[in-house]
């Protein structure tokens, strides 16, 4: 953060510049128009009485050219001055960040660069379309030539539909898909059909008493919600009573509130990208807060890999070096590491349960074998390496 910090000091250096020289440059203008006006008057006024050029406006004429040279100059050499600022601007990143961070990452972990380019523009092709940027998303397609499916992109158009009409305040596209998809959002324990139908009785209470028996029937809704949401429409049948006489100066005013509506959004947002397999967030916007996070320490190692010369240390392509903490935020799945090896099991060394109970990795149990007999490192129990089984976690 110290990094960002400098150049952002540098940055605010710079825009002062930029906003005090454009003051100066356009007062220094307007006393230069205002002083030509003057003087083109003056000429005009001597042309009309047919007289010839004095010499006193000769050298008004004279000492007008200088003044137009002498601001013209000034305000070039400010400029300058500018340039020099923002090149400062350059060598404060240059100075703070290091710019060759490829090495970080071996050439190995992709399969080829076409791989590797093909891998990022399908990154930022779901994070556009997972955006809402469809025409963007589209156009770096046909200029990149990767092609997406149809089903890929569906799930996202109808997503964006669904959430813009939520933007406006429509709540017809998502109760249309909630009542779709109500088996399924039953087995998420998900409330966001009873929210939007919550939602929709809310605005009807908003439009006053004119809208007290709408209200009223539209509270038929709520009939198979009532075990789980109870105490909630409780509370809003009872906000019927001060219908007549406003909400607003009711105990029920936070009925109103206008956050429910960026509530609603994100609920949906959540359900529905948990119900269709989708991430709530791009994995290209996760990928680069954690690339933020994970980058200085990776940086640091590496240097210090270098330094002693055991670049064998860090050698797996789906391993780093050492564990990097990026936060609750970033946990997707449970990790196991072998307490023998001190190593994270992957998909080609898996955790093993023994008979016995107790858990290893395969290759702690290979190389605890002996003459076609394993003994558990943790009790004296003497099992068949071959009864132990694979779990995942």
């Amino acid at each position: 953060m110290e990094q960002c910090a400098c150049v952002e000091r540098e940055l605010d250096k710079v825009l002062q510049k930029f906003l005090t020289y454009g003051q100066h440059c356009e007062q220094s203008l307007e006393e230069l128009l205002h002083y030509v006006g003057q003087l083109r008057a003056e000429l005009a006024s001597a042309a009309l009485q047919g007289t010839p050029l004095s010499a006193t406006l000769s050298m008004v004429m004279s000492q007008c050219c200088r003044k137009i040279k002498d601001t013209v100059q000034k305000l070039a050499s400010d400029h300058k001055d500018i340039h020099s600022s923002v090149s400062r601007v350059g060598k404060a990143i240059d100075r703070n960040f290091d710019s060759e961070i490829c090495g970080v990452v071996s050439d190995a972990v992709w399969d080829s660069r076409e791989r590797q380019q093909q891998t990022l523009q399908m990154a930022i092709v779901e994070h556009l379309y997972q955006q809402g940027m469809l025409s963007v998303a589209e156009e770096l397609c046909q200029e990149s030539t990767l092609n997406v499916d149809l089903d890929f992109k569906q799930p996202f158009l109808e997503l964006n539909r669904i959430v813009e009409a939520l933007h406006e305040q429509d709540l017809g596209p998502a109760l249309e898909w909630a009542v779709s998809h109500r088996q399924r959002l039953l087995e998420l324990n998900s409330s966001l059909e009873f929210k939007l139908h919550r939602l929709h009785f809310i605005r009807l209470l908003a439009g006053g008493p004119e809208k007290q028996l709408e209200a009223l029937s539209y509270a038929r809704h709520f009939q198979p919600f009532a075990r789980l949401h109870q105490r909630e429409i409780q509370v809003m049948m009872g906000s019927l009573v001060y219908l007549r006489l406003g909400l607003e100066k009711s105990p029920y005013c936070h009925l109103l509130d206008n956050s429910h509506w960026a509530e609603i959004c994100e609920t949906f947002t959540r359900d529905a990208c948990s119900l269709l397999g989708l991430s709530v967030e791009s994995p290209l916007s996760v990928s680069f807060a954690s690339g933020c996070v994970a980058l200085p320490v990776l940086m640091n190692i590496k240097a210090v890999i270098e330094q002693r010369q055991c670049t064998g240390v860090w050698s797996h392509k789906d391993e780093l070096p050492i564990e990097i903490e990026l936060g609750m935020k970033c946990w997707y799945h449970s990790v196991f590491a072998c307490p023998i090896l001190r190593q994270q099991t992957s998909d080609s060394n898996p955790p093993i349960k023994l008979i016995c109970g107790h858990v290893i990795s395969r290759d702690a149990l290979n190389k605890l074998i002996n003459g076609g007999k394993l003994k558990c490192p943790y009790c004296p129990m003497e099992q068949n390496p071959a009864d132990g089984k694979r779990i995942i976690f």
